[in-house]
């Protein structure tokens, strides 16, 4: 029976379903034979339907069973040495993957294990602690949440940063070149989060590769309780694939796609000591690619290793490290011209680039990370965590501005550049978990201290030609990369760090048995210094950052919730007269309903969300430039208003059937009434969905776009809503061997992926890649 028709049951049957088979007395002798079928006899004897990803199943024997009484009993007979186990939840049997619990046998960790992605085959995870760092299903959590799977990135074929936020519902993206912003409830995503501590340095020029991840789990909304300063439009956190297994296993990747992109990749874990209570893990890849762009190429290399160890029955240390670099030549700084000189509009090639050959954006990224968790008393956990990161950045750019003379090729200025930057970051964050009962009822509390600093150490370069230079022939031109010169114009930027500090304590309390309060509060201090001269500072202590949130369960599969914080970020933006511009401040508000079905396979969610921000910075309308600057002034948008909507089901249907639906709207607008972030679509749409056909299995999305524009009058740029549409279709040679193919923008079309600043960036053309996997 397929889980589409179990969905049909009324509670009351489920009820007396659940009631029965917890205290049946039903004998069950079953022969061996397939197991499929085997499972199939118990849920027609009891009458219990079941849930079971068909894979799990393919070519396993049942043992034989004789004279067992009660339905569960017979199912764990069934299952012994498996590998499965099952699970009666909401009057369903379900099969599922065991969890090795012996790894971690008397340490309270258990969450974040659960959480864990890789391995389950599913769209959805147990839990996620994002939100509140308090492990909370996505139905217990009081704000819009989606979680990005293992097994829905392996399916869609992405596998870098930058390309997975397409698949974000609510995310809008901007490209400028190597660069890429991104926007949701019409406010810029400014960090995103490794297991959960925040990242600022450089974020947008970087193409972090996915290989190391398990899952990326996605907060919509403000997220100051865990993170602090930021914009109230996403918090993005990437959890990385630790070392679980006792026994060698691993896999091995290999890929082809068009403009001759190759990639390998391999995964390999064991354990490291006898008894597995040290594990190791380490991931290697090499990526090598070209474009639809004339002279681009990319070469990515990736190596991460993390160590897990059981200290004893109480502690768990986890340590690791990551390298990543990433080399692009023939690379785009800006757009394409956007207009002709007589004001009509260019229709370019997408495959021309404003480039030469000896441009170039190669980043390094080095990162080193530990994790302690240790039982202090019976429940209560000590949990501790530290990252350091080292990115240094190392280009060659060149900058096109102006509009083209159809007839001559002339009108243009550009602007080459040289330039190295390092960026580094440090975070901790150390909390004690207290879980206890009042009343009966479950409650807990974490409460923390948590402290980051992001220093720019290193920030040289220079304008060889000066800041513009005519160009004069665009249809015909070839431009060289001087030697250093005393004629330099150089442009070097003082050291600077920002540093944060915070106490941080929050509580999921059971007030009732329906109803949860989930509440907390962030005490932050943010300090700006840069080491020059000037010797400049700015410093904000004691900045308050609450959170509220009721969650009150309808029935056993529905809740409705409530939530509130507000909003602290400051800026670095600078008015005409070259000041800073005053922190954010705001609040953000959200209701919504959420479902869960077939034991949390299948999750849904519908929410109504309201943010004011006031201090927002947007260009100055007269164009003026910050004094000794290129970079246009900023003036503060007073009551900067967003809301919306947003709509999502992710799971499973049926038993072959998985789907991943979500619709975002929301409308933005300052004090005056004007249209505020026009770059952002106010309607996002994604749909991805896959039906397994035994040994096949068929896929296909949908990405939808409204219209989303900038400038006005005779320089108004106009991208009309699209939907871009992608076919996977994957075959399991058998249980160790799969070839996989992923179609992108399946019906070529032209889009842009970026505009402003009169220039438009094109998006990718109808591209294809074919992989490999194998499994041991």
């Amino acid at each position: 029976m397929n889980l589409l028709k179990k969905s049909l049951l009324s509670s009351a049957v489920a009820l007396l379903m659940s009631t029965h088979m917890y205290a049946d007395e039903i004998i069950y002798s079953l022969q061996s034979q397939p197991l499929k079928d085997a499972i199939e006899r118990i849920s027609k004897q009891s009458k219990t339907p079941y849930i079971v990803k068909g894979a799990l199943l393919e070519g396993k024997q049942s043992r034989e069973i004789k004279e067992v009484k009660g339905t569960k009993n017979a199912l764990n007979k069934l299952l012994e040495n498996s590998g499965l186990e099952a699970v009666i939840e909401d009057g369903a049997i379900i099969i599922q993957e065991k969890k090795d619990v012996s790894t971690l046998n008397a340490i309270s960790i258990s969450a974040s294990q659960d959480a864990t992605t890789e391995g389950t085959g599913l769209y959805t995870t147990k839990s996620t602690n994002t939100a509140t760092k308090l492990s909370l299903s996505m139905r217990e959590t009081p704000q819009s949440v989606t979680v990005l799977t293992q097994q829905k990135l392996e399916d869609i074929g992405v596998t870098s940063y930058q390309d997975v936020l397409g698949s974000i519902t609510g995310i809008t993206l901007n490209r400028w070149d190597e660069r890429i912003n991104s926007s949701a409830r019409g406010f810029d995503l400014d960090y995103y989060k490794i297991d959960g501590l925040p990242i600022y340095s450089t974020w947008n020029d970087r193409d972090i590769d996915l290989s190391m991840y398990d899952r990326i789990e996605v907060v919509r909304g403000a997220n100051g309780l865990t993170t602090g300063y930021g914009n109230p439009a996403m918090s993005i956190n990437m959890v990385r694939k630790r070392a679980n297994s006792k026994e060698p296993t691993g896999s091995v990747v290999v890929s082809g796609g068009s403009w001759d992109a190759y990639s390998a990749t391999t995964d390999i874990s064991s354990g490291i000591n006898e008894s597995g209570s040290v594990r190791g893990r380490l991931i290697a890849k090499h990526e090598d690619e070209k474009s639809f762009m004339d002279g681009y190429t990319r070469e990515n290399n990736l190596f991460y290793g993390v160590i897990d160890a059981d200290v004893g029955d109480f502690t768990y240390i986890s340590g690791g490290f990551s390298y990543q670099k990433l080399e692009r030549d023939g690379i785009r700084w800006g757009g394409l011209p956007a207009f002709y000189t007589d004001g009509t509009r260019t229709h370019f090639s997408r495959s021309l680039t404003v480039s030469e050959d000896w441009t170039y954006w190669n980043t390094e990224e080095k990162s080193v990370f530990m994790d302690l968790e240790h039982v202090l008393y019976k429940d209560i956990t000590l949990n501790a965590r530290y990252l350091y990161s080292e990115i240094d950045t190392d280009t060659a750019l060149l900058y096109f501005a102006g509009a083209v003379n159809k007839s001559t090729g002339g009108g243009l200025r550009y602007m080459d550049w040289e330039g190295q930057t390092k960026k580094k970051q440090h975070t901790f964050d150390v909390n004690v978990n207290i879980p206890f009962e009042l009343a009966g009822l479950a409650q807990e509390i974490i409460t923390g201290v948590s402290y980051n600093i992001d220093k720019t150490t290193k920030y040289d370069a220079r304008y060889p030609n000066g800041y513009y230079t005519p160009l004069g022939n665009f249809y015909n031109y070839t431009l060289n990369l001087p030697a250093p010169s005393g004629t330099d114009v150089p442009y070097t930027l003082k050291p600077e760090e920002i540093e944060q500090k915070a106490v941080y304590l929050a509580g999921n309390f059971s007030l009732m048995e329906d109803l949860k309060l989930i509440t907390g509060a962030r005490v932050s201090s943010w300090e700006y210094s840069s080491d020059d001269t000037t010797k400049e500072t700015r410093k904000f202590d004691n900045e308050l950052t609450p959170y509220v949130g009721l969650v009150y369960d309808l029935d056993q599969h529905h809740s409705v919730y409530a939530s509130y914080t507000n909003i602290f970020n400051p800026q670095d933006k600078k008015n005409a007269s070259g000041s800073y511009l005053d922190p954010i401040v705001g609040n953000n508000y959200e209701v919504g309903i959420k479902g869960e079905y077939f034991g949390g396979l299948l999750n849904t969610s519908f929410s109504l969300f309201k943010i004011k921000q006031d201090n927002v910075a947007q260009d100055d309308p007269l164009g003026v430039f910050v004094p000794g600057t290129t970079t246009v002034a900023s003036v503060e948008a007073s009551g900067v208003t967003s809301k919306g909507f947003e709509f999502d089901v992710i799971g499973q249907i049926t038993d072959n059937f998985s789907l991943d639906f979500g619709v975002a709207n929301f409308k933005a607008e300052d004090a005056d009434g004007e249209t505020y972030n026009t770059k952002a679509s106010r309607t996002t749409a994604n749909l991805f969905a896959k039906y397994e056909f035994n040994a096949l299995t068929l896929g296909g999305g949908l990405n939808y776009k409204s219209k989303y524009y900038t400038g006005s009058g005779a320089t108004k740029i106009t991208q009309d809503a699209y939907t871009l549409a992608s076919l996977m279709v994957a075959y399991a040679i058998d249980k160790n061997m799969k070839l996989q193919l992923n179609v992108n923008n399946l019906f070529d079309k032209k889009y842009y992926e970026g505009i402003g600043n009169n220039s438009m960036v094109y998006g990718a053309p109808r591209n294809a890649t074919l992989s490999f996997k194998y499994t041991f």
